[in-house]
């Protein structure tokens, strides 16, 4: 009986689902999430490409998006095996191995993101209150020790993650609420006690993003001020029309993770269409989005990207 409780609680297997009520349409709803990918991959391939052909764009602010377009690409390609899979093959179970790899790689390029976008806010702290010395204080060196530091911040935070859910026992029926695995959804599965893994996710998420957010508001209070200093209304607002991409990105990338914590927190499992719709929404909307966003608001990536259709 021992070795059999062993064998139950050491091969867990988790099942996927899909958008709940919409069970038998899910091969239809593989159509949207088709063309999101699509765009999102091109798209952050296209301004990848176009950064680092065009020597103009070698700027402090494109080089941070270039690296945003690296993360937002390493999210979509962690995804796809497992939400696509789902809904064209109807491939519902994942072990838990793969489960903790793929979580693994999700939060940390999620976390990563969230540094890149408090890097980005500091950028136009600084184009806008020192432009003279702009380029000399974000220099190629100094952006690439930020992004190492972002990086190397993230994977510290998130490394322990599959180690506390790997030493769990798992005995029950392991339904996942997402088609993806993400550490909270994995950690309620448990049936051994997660008190470490609840603390630890919370300082995780409050040290990361809730840090992220904080700095972010703060860097946003200094750029108000320093432009509110400026005599020319004009000038003003031309200031803070360089900020209008980054403020979209982050409305993208903090809306749907805040909305999602708080209803796992308090929500108590209510709500499970929100839930499954606002777990979409987190991972897919900034990597499909913020080429959009950028291509719309950059004259030079618009007509870059303008003249590369046009050949």
């Amino acid at each position: 009986m021992s070795a059999v409780n062993d064998t139950k609680f050491n091969s867990a297997v988790f099942l996927l689902t899909v958008i709940p009520g919409l069970e038998d349409v899910h091969l239809w709803i593989s159509i949207p999430f088709c063309l999101m990918y699509v765009i999102s991959i091109v798209g952050n391939s296209l301004i990848l490409f176009i950064i680092k052909t065009d020597l103009s764009l070698h700027e402090p602010m494109y080089i941070f998006l270039s690296m945003l377009a690296i993360t937002d690409l390493g999210i979509s390609i962690t995804t796809i095996p497992t939400i696509l899979g789902i809904y064209l093959f109807n491939s519902r179970e994942i072990s838990l191995n793969a489960c903790l790899a793929q979580l693994f790689f999700i939060q940390l390029l999620q976390y990563t993101e969230s540094s890149l976008l408090l890097l980005m806010a500091f950028d136009r702290f600084i184009a806008i209150n020192n432009p003279l010395r702009y380029a000399s204080i974000l220099n190629s060196q100094r952006i690439a020790k930020m992004g190492l530091v972002a990086v190397l911040r993230a994977m510290v935070l998130i490394l322990p993650l599959p180690f506390l859910l790997k030493r769990l026992q798992y005995c029950r029926a392991n339904v996942l609420s997402h088609s993806y695995c993400v550490h909270r959804d994995v950690m309620k599965m448990a049936c051994s006690d997660i008190t470490v893994n609840s603390i630890y996710g919370l300082f995780t998420k409050l040290f990361q993003m809730g840090l992220d957010s904080l700095l972010i508001f703060l860097s946003y209070v200094m750029i108000l001020k320093t432009v509110l200093s400026i005599a020319s209304y004009e000038e003003c607002l031309r200031a803070l029309n360089t900020c209008v991409s980054h403020l979209c990105t982050l409305l993208l990338f903090y809306t749907p993770e805040i909305s999602l914590s708080v209803i796992h927190r308090f929500g108590k499992g209510s709500y499970p269409l929100l839930q499954s719709l606002l777990g979409y929404m987190s991972l897919l909307l900034p990597s499909l989005m913020n080429p959009i966003v950028y291509s719309m608001k950059s004259k030079h990536l618009r007509v870059r990207i303008i003249k590369l259709f046009i050949k």
